[in-house]
């Protein structure tokens, strides 16, 4: 992992990546699937949200270890179409890209993902 980031350039970060959720959530009428970008984007966005919220009471570490841990409940639902569980594969996306954000190890990254239960498994579908 690279230098851990201060809480202020996690939330800067946070911040932007709601930003783009945002103006994916106003874009999402010219998509080939409204209503599934539009949650996918909204899930985007409530995960950086809360994040940025747990970020304002928690150290760098802590919120890493909480987003591993949010990541590790994700049920998988790669293979499926696109437009299918948008909640989901928005709160998958959203986490990933926070990792990208803190440089997070890949290893730790696959290890999170290796323990994910399958759809079945996990919470039910949305969407």
């Amino acid at each position: 992992m690279k230098e851990p980031l201060t809480t202020e350039q996690l939330l800067q970060g946070l911040k932007h990546y709601r930003r783009i959720a945002r103006q994916d959530m106003l874009r999402a009428p010219e998509t080939p699937h409204p209503d599934a970008f539009l949650r996918h984007a909204e899930s985007r966005r409530e995960v950086y949200a809360a994040l940025g919220a747990y970020a304002e009471t928690h150290a760098s570490d802590e919120v890493i270890e909480h987003a591993l841990e949010l990541y590790r409940q994700l049920p998988f639902v790669t293979g499926t179409a696109e437009h299918e569980h948008p909640d989901i594969k928005g709160r998958e996306n959203a986490l990933e890209n926070f990792f990208l954000l803190v440089g997070l190890d890949p290893k730790t990254r696959r290890e999170a993902r290796s323990k994910r239960p399958r759809l079945s498994e996990g919470v039910p579908a949305q969407g």
